[in-house]
């Protein structure tokens, strides 16, 4: 394992398609100085596989992260990863210090458990501890659409003090690639607890959008309208 900092935010990665989002948020945090410990789902391996091509393996987890991220692995020595299935992991304590927990993308099954407190595995068992000792939870949920079910457990969530954030990327930054589109996401995400970044252009009005587009020839329409 790397010698992660104190204090490092959780990532739960869940096996919603759509771990380019998490992908995009673990090089965030890496950027901002931040350390992270690092959970993926049984489920997300396989997501990751189909998605990428790269399989993430517990005993190569380190290489593979660094194929995943496209970063070097000596990038990596702020990263801590935790088998899905280890129940006596750190951060599965309220006395691990972490900072809080990110779950991107979330399935609506990792919705379920969270809002129920089933703690069905590491992922789950994190984001209740996450809850109950009161720090800050974001659950990214990438689903479309949702039923009533689904609905009420993200009610939950929200009462319960967790951040529900859809992945639901705005196209006001002007972004034109999948990668700017996801990175949005990200960096909402990552302003949901106050990590700087500068994955995307921020809203400045009207007339501050049009400038930045002015030399794409692309027209700034009022957000909101």
């Amino acid at each position: 394992m790397g010698t992660a900092k104190r204090q490092p935010w959780v990532v739960g990665v869940s096996g919603a398609s759509g771990t380019p989002y998490a992908a995009s948020v673990i090089r965030g945090l890496l950027a901002a100085g931040e350390a992270v410990d690092l959970v993926v789902s049984r489920a997300a391996r396989l997501t990751i596989l189909d998605e990428t091509g790269i399989s993430f393996r517990d005993a190569h987890w380190r290489t593979d992260l660094a194929a995943w991220l496209a970063v070097d692995e000596s990038g990596l020595e702020d990263v801590r990863y935790w088998p899905a299935g280890d129940f006596a992991a750190g951060p599965s304590s309220g006395s691990y210090p972490a900072k809080g927990m990110l779950v991107v993308p979330a399935t609506t099954g990792a919705v379920a458990g969270i809002a129920l407190g089933l703690s069905k595995d590491l992922l789950q068992r994190v984001a209740s501890v996450t809850l109950k000792e009161r720090r800050p939870l974001v659950v990214c949920v990438r689903e479309t659409p949702l039923n009533g079910v689904t609905l009420k457990h993200l009610v939950e969530l929200d009462a319960q003090g967790a951040v529900v954030l859809p992945a639901s990327p705005g196209f006001y930054a002007g972004g034109s690639t999948v990668r700017e589109l996801v990175d949005f996401v990200a960096g909402r995400v990552l302003d949901a607890v106050g990590v700087p970044h500068s994955l995307y252009l921020r809203w400045e009005g009207e007339l501050g959008a049009a400038a930045r587009r002015s030399d794409t020839g692309g027209t700034a329409t009022a957000e909101g309208e």
